[in-house]
């Protein structure tokens, strides 16, 4: 069976993304949570990912021998080897643009996820309105963001960004529950789609988990002191 590691459901963003994919699609695996506890060398996280992967990172895939790790290489790899989940669009345009935009969500969007970061079970609504109001770079952030979601949802019909669930919304799930925490003003049809998204069984149970984790990780937290 596969073997997902991951890091604190409630502020893993990354592999949150792996995680709902496998789940949304009934992709068997077993659930490997390494906490938290630090990023340098000397840290238990580390030390365990370390010696699993180069990068020691999550999330990593393992499927026997095969290590996949990074979460744009996972969800290709899931693509692969379960061809009958339809994990990509089936349409040859469609693919390539679900592809490019979860390239674009990969490498970009950094000072949303920055001024953001992923922490499913706070109420940051206040810290929001200070970044919107303050960051411009969020601003445009959100506005691309929104922009590409109704153009794709027009396009497409919904529910999901191409009609039925793919890699896309799994890529995107974190940046909608960033979307919620911190209550960011987007468009009513935004709005709609992220729901949507977090009514999925996959998300739903990956929200169900990080919330009833209980588990505070003060390097995970810029704007709270304690629970």
């Amino acid at each position: 069976m596969l073997q997902l590691y991951i890091g604190n459901k409630n502020y893993s963003s990354w592999s949150m993304r792996a995680w709902v994919l496998l789940r949304q699609a009934d992709i068997p695996f077993e659930e490997k949570l390494v906490r938290f506890d630090g990023f340098d060398s000397q840290s238990e996280f580390k030390r365990t990912m370390t010696a699993l992967s180069p990068t020691g990172t999550v999330p990593l895939l393992r499927d026997g021998d095969t290590s996949v790790w990074d979460s744009l290489a996972i969800a290709e790899y899931a693509a692969e080897q379960f061809p009958e989940k339809q994990l990509w669009p089936q349409d040859k345009a469609a693919r390539a643009s679900a592809r490019s935009i979860c390239a674009e969500m990969h490498g970009g969007f950094t000072a949303l996820r920055s001024a953001c970061p992923m922490n499913i079970e706070a109420d940051l609504a206040e810290v929001g309105r200070i970044v919107w109001r303050d960051n411009a770079a969020v601003r445009k952030n959100v506005e691309r963001l929104c922009s590409m979601w109704s153009h794709l949802l027009v396009q497409h019909g919904g529910p999901m960004l191409f009609d039925q669930f793919s890699i896309a919304d799994a890529y995107f799930a974190p940046v909608c529950s960033r979307l919620k925490t911190y209550q960011l003003p987007v468009p009513g049809e935004i709005a709609a789609y992220i729901e949507r998204v977090h009514q999925l069984p996959g998300v739903k149970a990956w929200i169900d988990a990080a919330l009833a984790e209980q588990d505070f990780v003060a390097m995970d937290e810029p704007y709270r002191a304690e629970r």
